[in-house]
């Protein structure tokens, strides 16, 4: 399985279409543990990535990977923003010259990305936060890739992954961020920023399958 600049392309308008529709289902769920804006922040940022793509989509994948990022940083407001942001250029930075990723190659990229995030916002698995998604499920990938299995299987495992990751921050208490200030009463709730990376995965394996 091949990641080529088209894919790349798809999963961000994917993305865009999954945060308009799902802009007031991520704002409830932070409207109980945060400021109810998390809905609103990821539409308004990936409604400008999807804005800016015909600025950049023929350009290489680095490219259209640090726009994205940038953009994120630009448009969307509290934590979100330099987090998505920093996930995204941290990915290009990763990604270099190359014009054709293999699945696993385009795993430690996201990888690569997702350590920035770590290193950015000082979580760690079981903070309560997007870590919770992105960290076991690339490195459930990563362990299945060097047991030889098929990219495309994984990514029906990375999104059945990413479900199960959300939801298990429901019993977590909140350690960062604005969640982190109400203490046990973070407990009982879904983390918004798991949520929203859980749907960038969906929307990721819509974009690589076409289903």
């Amino acid at each position: 399985m091949q990641i080529e600049k088209q894919h790349i392309v798809t999963w961000l308008n994917l993305c865009a279409d999954t945060f308009a529709r799902n802009q007031d289902f991520l704002t409830d769920l932070d409207r109980d543990i945060g400021d109810a804006d998390h809905g609103l922040n990821m539409n308004r940022g990936f409604s400008k990535v999807r804005e800016n793509l015909p600025k950049v989509q023929e350009q290489n994948i680095s490219a259209i990977l640090k726009n994205t990022g940038m953009t994120l940083l630009s448009s969307i407001g509290g934590a979100s923003g330099p987090l998505y942001g920093t996930l995204f250029i941290r990915t290009a930075a990763s990604v270099g010259a190359r014009e054709v990723l293999s699945f696993a190659e385009f795993i430690d990229d996201l990888k690569s990305g997702v350590d920035g995030v770590v290193s950015r916002g000082k979580a760690e698995q079981g903070d309560k936060t997007m870590c919770d998604v992105w960290l076991p499920v690339l490195q459930h990938v990563k362990t299945a890739l060097e047991k030889g299995t098929d990219g495309e299987y994984l990514l029906d495992e990375m999104v059945e992954s990413a479900e199960k990751c959300a939801i298990s921050t429901i019993e977590m208490r909140a350690k960062k961020g604005r969640a982190s200030y109400l203490g046990e009463r973070s407990i009982g709730h879904q983390d918004p920023g798991a949520t929203s990376s859980m749907l960038m995965i969906k929307a990721l394996k819509q974009a690589m399958t076409g289903c």
